[in-house]
């Protein structure tokens, strides 16, 4: 059964917006997370959780993955203020350097796919 997820109905136009402005990573990334090519798994691109907007989201697995680039360097304690509060609703959290999706794109589709083995075993 589905979980009901809150989410702050404010936020869904940003989360549009932030979809049709996606960066490279996220690009790069959605290329094998959509159409449920990821072990047949529906994900989301940029999805409203709390007051939050996460990268990309998984109901079925309860799993929000995050790139981090440049920009979350100096929001490293506010990264963690929000990871909790969007795990206190039962979500885990899977984070990749917005580089490791640039020149090791293999890498994190292995990553995402070990994860899901782990959580289906």
């Amino acid at each position: 059964m589905r979980k009901i997820i809150p989410y702050n109905p404010k936020l869904k136009q940003i989360a549009k917006n932030l979809r049709n402005n996606s960066t490279l990573s996220e690009v790069l990334l959605w290329q094998h997370l959509k159409g449920k090519k990821m072990k047949g798994y529906d994900f989301h691109r940029q999805k409203p959780i709390g007051n939050y907007i996460v990268d990309f989201f998984c109901n079925d697995l309860m799993l929000a993955i995050e790139i981090d680039g440049i920009s979350h360097d100096d929001k490293i304690n506010k990264d963690i203020k929000r990871q909790k509060q969007i795990e206190s609703f039962g979500i885990s959290f899977l984070r990749f350097n917005d580089i490791d999706v640039k020149k090791n794109i293999e890498g994190v589709i292995v990553a995402i796919g070990e994860w899901i083995d782990e959580y289906n075993s």
